[in-house]
């Protein structure tokens, strides 16, 4: 749930900074700068959930062992 509303915060504030920017761009830089965004959200948290799974399959070998 704590990393969910990571990714929130992320793609808020990246709607925010798209907006609120005073540079002209085009739409089409637009759209590739919130996809790059939202990419790189959404690779940070399958690594976190990666590690997360990781961790728990550790736990459970120590506790099998």
């Amino acid at each position: 749930m704590k990393k969910l509303a990571y990714f929130l915060i992320l793609i808020l504030t990246a709607g925010t900074v798209l907006i609120g920017c005073r540079d002209q761009k085009t739409t089409g830089e637009k759209i590739e700068d919130g996809l790059e965004e939202i990419g790189d959200g959404i690779d940070d948290t399958a690594h976190d959930v990666e590690d997360g799974i990781e961790d728990a399959a550790d736990d459970i070998e120590d506790a099998v062992n």
